[in-house]
């Protein structure tokens, strides 16, 4: 076949991949409007998947079946007003693809709502063997703007007229002092920490008219990110950790290193003019019901306090809060000195020492690897089984959709469009190919008594992530060293205590330790919540993180059971893509769109 032929196949697939999606969004909009829940469901196929995010919900809602989605959707659609589904030209073009492994006809489409615009994903394939007519399996709708709330860019960018040209009035830069000391007023949103969840929600709040203060415990915005241990790097690929409105350098490297990435938030925070003020602990807050607002304690480094009164209070600190250090046995006698991974920074002081570290995820194994390469006899201590994963190629799955190319933003729908279900089933059909590319380490690891699993549900690293913010190890090479008994392992279950020297075995036998690190992870945020916000706001909102009985992440990204209280958290993907969408939400609760709960 030559190039003519090749192309003109293309060609006629892009058509017909064009006029099956413009086919059924014009029946789908149809059977909408006429509120009509059986035509509704006669587009899908009867184990059809729908996902919402705020377009005909206002949360992240998910259902499956076609009787259900098309109860739903008939049921919302009076309130929603649906309308204008369309393929717009400046997005990806319908395509022929395999999902899930589903051929399908795939699209992104937009629509506009009575609240504002949104874009979707529809996913189709043949009513039966034969047939020609298409369905959907899969239906995503996100609502993307708000009517009359446009966010503040590309041509609706600011003019800058209120400083341009100023003569004799203030420039930028006195209008950037001005707006960050709150000296006559007070943000409408308080974010707590500017690490990516901050400095993304942040962002979005501003380009919508948010006024928003982030505050950082830290003296330099990234730091919190500097001060981890000194080889760290991001062990997932450059693109797909772009941050909101401003993708990394192209000559970035493919993996960034801790303080490249520290020092690129700083200059994220400036240019995307984020009120931010660091070396500021936020103490505690309180809740003024009457006045819808609450009443925050802001401790800066100079010992001074303020008192900040925002309609919204947005922990950003991440999936965990401080870590947990666990009551060892015999842990007050040690000799050696005892610390926290949060505290690792170079094993450079241990040359020649030996050091045990308690923990075998990915912060343990990298600790690891930095005191090996330090001349430190290290062995790590494990004490439940692990997931363990190569960074490249098996973790580099997971980045599939980006890795197909097209807009950062097509890419971030496509990811939100899936279903909890599906979610749980891609990741499933990942792991049995991540476990045939690592057959050889994972047999390996078993071989040494490695306690090795893919998870309760056989879903591997990503489900315990969401579930819990630990159990695995993204592996960037301590693996090979534990197989070749370069680096050492030994099961806690052999431990009887710790005693002056090291750690005393049940068979009488003491491993020897200089330096005994804690990689035993952190308390959930319920606890950040605890020393916050009080006892009965935690019984009030419920877990933080964590998966709900919905299969969406437990008061993430969405309203909590609390007035004005948000969270966010996650990897740089993550927080880009629903930065979004929960300031979509606190736009809408700003006007009025969001009523009390």
């Amino acid at each position: 076949m030559d190039d003519f032929d090749q192309s003109l196949q293309a060609f006629q697939r892009a058509e017909q991949a064009r006029r099956a999606a413009m086919d059924w969004l014009g029946a789908f909009e149809a059977a909408l409007a006429s509120g009509d829940a059986g035509r509704i469901g006669a587009l899908f196929h009867d184990d059809a998947h729908w996902r919402d995010i705020l377009a005909f919900t206002w949360t992240y809602a998910s259902a499956a079946g076609r009787e259900g989605i098309a109860a739903r959707l008939a049921e919302a659609q009076a309130r929603t007003a649906a309308h204008g589904f369309h393929l717009p030209r400046h997005r990806k073009p319908p395509r022929q693809v395999k999902r899930l492994g589903i051929d399908s006809i795939e699209a992104i489409f937009e629509f506009a709502t009575a609240e504002g615009g949104g874009a979707g994903i529809i996913r189709l394939s043949p009513a039966g063997e034969g047939e020609g007519e298409m369905k959907a399996w899969l239906l995503s709708t996100t609502l993307e703007s708000l009517a009359g709330h446009a966010e503040r860019i590309g041509a609706n960018r600011p003019t800058g007229a209120a400083y341009s040209r100023n003569f004799g009035g203030d420039n930028w830069a006195d209008m950037r002092r001005k707006a960050s000391a709150y000296e006559d007023g007070e943000p409408a949103a308080l974010v707590i920490g500017a690490a990516q969840a901050g400095l993304s929600i942040a962002a979005r709040l501003n380009q919508l008219g948010v006024d928003t203060l982030v505050v950082e415990k830290w003296p330099r915005i990234g730091d919190s990110w500097r001060q981890r241990y000194h080889s760290l790097a991001l062990h997932n690929s450059i693109h797909l950790n772009h941050l909101p409105y401003m993708e990394f350098p192209p000559t970035w490297p493919k993996y960034i290193p801790k303080d490249m990435l520290g020092n690129w938030f700083e200059f994220y925070a400036d240019a995307m003019e984020i009120n931010c003020w660091t070396g500021t602990e936020f103490v505690g807050a309180s809740r003024d019901a009457e006045a819808g607002c609450w009443t925050a304690r802001l401790r800066r480094a100079d010992g001074t306090e303020r008192i900040v009164r925002p309609r919204h209070l947005v922990f950003a600190n991440g999936v965990s809060s401080y870590p947990m250090i666990p009551d060892l046995p015999g842990l007050a006698a040690f000799k050696g000195q005892v610390i926290h991974s949060e505290g690792f920074d170079s094993g450079a002081a241990w040359q020649g020492k030996r050091a045990l570290i308690l923990g075998t995820g990915s912060s343990a194994n990298d600790i690891a690897l930095d005191l090996h390469s330090h001349g430190v006899d290290t062995t790590l201590i494990q004490r439940g089984s692990t997931t363990v994963i190569s960074i490249d190629p098996s973790a580099r799955l997971n980045e599939a959709i980006w890795d197909e190319g097209g807009p950062l933003e097509d890419c971030d729908l496509i990811v939100s469009s899936a279903t909890p279900p599906l979610i749980l089933k891609g990741y499933r059909a990942v792991t049995r190919r991540m476990l045939e590319l690592d057959r050889e380490m994972i047999e390996g690891l078993r071989r040494i008594g490695f306690k090795h699993d893919v998870g309760e549900d056989e879903a591997g690293h990503q489900m315990k992530y969401f579930r819990r913010g630990g159990g695995y190890n993204l592996d960037a090479g301590s693996s090979a060293l534990m197989i070749a008994g370069r680096l050492g392992l030994l099961q806690y279950d052999d431990i009887e205590r710790f005693v002056e020297t090291g750690a005393l075995l049940k068979d009488g036998s003491v491993v020897p330790a200089d330096l005994l690190v804690l990689a035993t992870g952190y308390y959930p945020q319920q606890e950040l919540v605890r020393r916050a916000l009080g006892e009965a706001m935690v019984d009030r909102i419920g877990p933080v993180w964590g998966l709900g009985e919905d299969g969406e992440l437990n008061n993430m990204y969405r309203r909590t059971p609390q007035e004005g209280l948000w969270f966010i958290a996650g990897g740089l993907s993550q927080c880009r893509i629903n930065s979004k969408y929960l300031a979509l939400q606190i736009k809408a609760v700003e006007f009025g769109k969001l009523g009390p709960l």
